[in-house]
């Protein structure tokens, strides 16, 4: 599969991100430290936006492909599946963000210790705010770099990656000098998290299965975000792109599942795809919160595709647990 260095996508995504984020946020991508363009990508938590994950029908899937339930997500299934006989419990989650999922978790009793790490320090403040609130006592936010960080030796039960780890670079030794050095004999690593092609070079049979779907989709509803754009064509990312907005955007994200069933023991492994839908779907997303018949038929069109290409292609989005030897 060869390299994209730059697509038209790449052009519409930075006209759509100067009118959306403004002019500020495209020059924040020149600074010439890799670690500043990253952090930009996630300064702004209460950015808008219209991708996949902002369609109720969309998480609703996620939900019945990982826990069988439509309405149960994953914190729920994985507490009441494979935690709640366990007490004490210490957990770090790597990458946290906005601590929304740290924090919800941090509501079931079985929990003694919680830590947020991220570099975004205005996620992390407001999460502190919320949990402060809660009364969430046992939760601690550290705002740095997990290279950084001082890891304690076999002193976690849990280590959390949600949409996180794909920013990681050399997933081999992170797994290995970090991640099993800092778990407790029989701890959980638990992901929530993209492992397709890095730099998201989707191979060309993926691109076009995406564009079979659009003409699934009328053109009314195919307006971009905030333009009179309407999107009728995916070229894909190009790899330019990609190391200008964020250098750490799944630099290593195929490596994932190999480092992970290397060394660690399988619990649980839920595929829930994306490889279709969260390219059909970007920028488009808004069309397709409320729901309507007409919406909530073509959405389903575009599962039973997404389905279908699963059969024959992994998935590139998957929930797992696994556990230290």
């Amino acid at each position: 599969m060869g390299v994209r260095l730059i697509t038209l996508d790449d052009l519409m995504d930075v006209y759509s991100k100067a009118r959306q984020r403004g002019t500020k946020f495209i020059l924040s991508k020149l600074h010439w430290k890799a670690l500043s363009r990253t952090k930009s990508a996630f300064d702004e938590s209460a950015v808008e936006s219209s991708n996949w994950w902002i369609i109720p029908k969309v998480r609703e899937r996620w939900n019945l492909l990982i826990s069988g339930d439509p309405e149960v997500n994953y914190e729920a299934f994985m507490m009441k599946e494979y935690f709640s006989e366990q007490h004490g419990l210490k957990l770090i989650s790597l990458g946290s963000g906005t601590c929304t999922h740290e924090i919800e978790l941090a509501q079931y009793p079985n929990f003694s210790e919680i830590v947020c790490l991220d570099i975004a320090e205005n996620r992390l403040n407001e999460a502190r705010k919320i949990a402060e609130e809660k009364g969430l006592t046992q939760m601690r936010f550290v705002s740095g770099s997990i290279y950084d960080f001082d890891f304690k030796g076999e002193y976690y039960d849990i280590i959390l990656f949600n949409a996180s780890l794909h920013h990681f670079k050399n997933i081999p030794k992170l797994v290995e000098e970090t991640l099993l050095k800092t778990l407790k004999s029989g701890g959980k690593l638990v992901i929530n998290e993209y492992v397709g092609p890095d730099r998201l070079q989707f191979p060309k049979h993926q691109i076009q299965a995406v564009n079979q779907c659009l003409l699934e989709i009328p053109e009314s509803l195919r307006t971009r975000f905030k333009l009179k754009l309407k999107k009728s064509h995916f070229y894909g990312s190009g790899w330019l792109r990609m190391i200008l907005a964020d250098p750490s955007e799944c630099v290593d994200s195929s490596s994932i599942l190999p480092s992970l069933h290397k060394h660690f023991d399988v619990v649980v492994e839920k595929p829930y795809g994306g490889n279709l839908l969260m390219n059909v779907l970007k920028d488009i997303s808004h069309h397709f919160v409320t729901e309507s018949e007409p919406v909530n038929e073509i959405l389903q069109k575009l599962f039973e595709r997404e389905d279908a290409y699963l059969l024959n292609h992994p998935s590139d989005f998957v929930f797992g647990i696994y556990s230290k030897p």
